[in-house]
């Protein structure tokens, strides 16, 4: 039998990140940043998977999330790293605006 896979989950009325790029939210206990791009919103693990950094302290910009400490950036497609860095992908999940609010799949 298939393992059941959890539903979305609700965030947040869709003005929850207001003006900024980046708002760190709390997601049945895994610290995430909720990450606007233009018109589409990601989420992403909040630590950077190099040496744990707060990403809620980098910047957006160009389709890419700056990690603050080392300046490593990650594609907000697929979470891939930067040239000349050799550590895993940042795990992202999409985020869905809908009429009720933001909603997350989380793997």
């Amino acid at each position: 039998m298939a393992e059941a896979r959890p539903g979305p989950t609700y965030l947040g009325p869709a003005s929850l990140l207001g003006d900024r790029a980046i708002t760190p939210v709390r997601v049945g206990g895994r610290q995430l940043i909720l990450v606007r791009d233009g018109t589409r919103i990601v989420a992403a693990e909040r630590a950077c998977p190099h040496e744990g950094a707060d990403l809620s302290l980098g910047r957006c910009a160009a389709g890419r999330l700056h990690c603050p400490r080392h300046q490593a950036s990650f594609d907000l497609r697929d979470g891939s790293v930067s040239p000349g860095w050799s550590f895993r992908a940042l795990r992202l999940s999409p985020v869905a605006v809908r009429p009720d609010g933001l909603w997350v799949s989380l793997a």
